[in-house]
Order: C-alpha cells, then structure tokens, then sequence
C-alpha cells in the first residue's frame, strides 16, 4: 500500500513539474541568430550598370557573386537574404550577364535605395539616417591639398613623384660557386 502511495505521489509531481517547465518555458524566449547573407544591392549600384561594363568593374561595383557557375561562365547571381528578429524576412535575387564584350544586360528584383534598405532592417529607430557616402569635389580637393605624400595616379597606380628607373640588373642572390 505504501509502495502505490508513493507511486501516486511521484507521478502527480511529474506532472505538476510539467506544467510548472512548460510555463516557465513559455515565458522565456530562445535567441534566434539574426542571418544575413549575400550582398546588398541598392537602387543606386542598379543605376550606375552600364552595358559593355568589365566583369572587374561589375564586381567592384556590386561585390563578389554569391554564385558563379563554371557551368554558366557569363552568369553571375547576387543574393541577399536576410532572417532578422522584429523585421521581414527579406530575399532579393539579381542576376547580370555577360559576353565577349563585357556586361551584356541584367536582370532580377527590384531593388530598394539606400534609404529603404537602412529603413526596412532599423527596427529600434523610427527614422534612421543613411551616412553621405561619396566625398564632394570642395572635400576632395581638400584632401589634395592636405595630403602631405603624392597621390596616385588614376589610370597606372603609380605616384605623380618621378621615380627613378629600377637597375639593369640585379646583384646575384647567391655567390657563385668556384
């Protein structure tokens, strides 16, 4: 008799040990990574593509592709996807071609501007500013005119500063053997 006593015991305390663990359970929220990947393509980089573009200029512009196939050499794809707690799953998909020339045409979502992306991923700031990201031509002369070491040149990467020619040759790495 003892023995179903404590039987009974024991499972009445599993299930109110149930029921404590499920609320306590129900109040407490696991984390949830916030995943991002892929690259942010904004209105403005859509904007500057231009047919005949170099795969390097493409790449510069919009990053490296999410997806280049040896199978579909003149194919890249970009996409972005983003799983965030308080904001809309996001996914955009863009895809740009390729021929002998250069960039071909493109295609894929409409893509948001600067502005839209910063405000469709704040959720704590009602009205979020994007930083200005290009320089004005009054800040770059500045930076000219501050900069104390010669600039490089656009179009070799090499400085303004005249150089001297490197040697005709070489003094030997190891002395030769006699």
């Amino acid at each position: 008799m003892a023995a179903l006593l404590a039987l009974g015991a024991s499972v009445a305390a599993c299930g109110s040990f149930n029921e404590a663990s499920r609320k306590f359970a129900s109040a407490i929220t696991p984390y949830k990574v916030e995943v991002v990947q892929g690259n942010v393509i904004t209105k403005e980089q859509v904007d500057a593509l231009q047919k005949g573009m170099s795969r390097q200029q493409v790449k510069d512009l919009l990053g490296t592709p999410l997806l280049a196939s040896v199978f579909h050499a003149n194919r890249w794809d970009y996409v972005f996807t983003i799983k965030r707690k308080g904001v809309p799953e996001q996914e955009r998909r863009f895809t740009v071609y390729f021929d002998d020339t250069g960039l071909e045409r493109f295609e894929g979502d409409e893509m948001p501007s600067e502005q839209e992306f910063v405000a469709s991923v704040t959720t704590s700031i009602k009205n979020p500013k994007v930083p200005r990201l290009e320089a004005t031509p009054e800040e770059l002369a500045k930076y000219k005119a501050d900069s104390s070491a010669p600039a490089p040149s656009a179009d070799t990467g090499t400085s303004d500063a005249i150089t001297t020619p490197p040697p005709a040759n070489y003094p030997p790495l190891e002395s030769p053997q006699r």
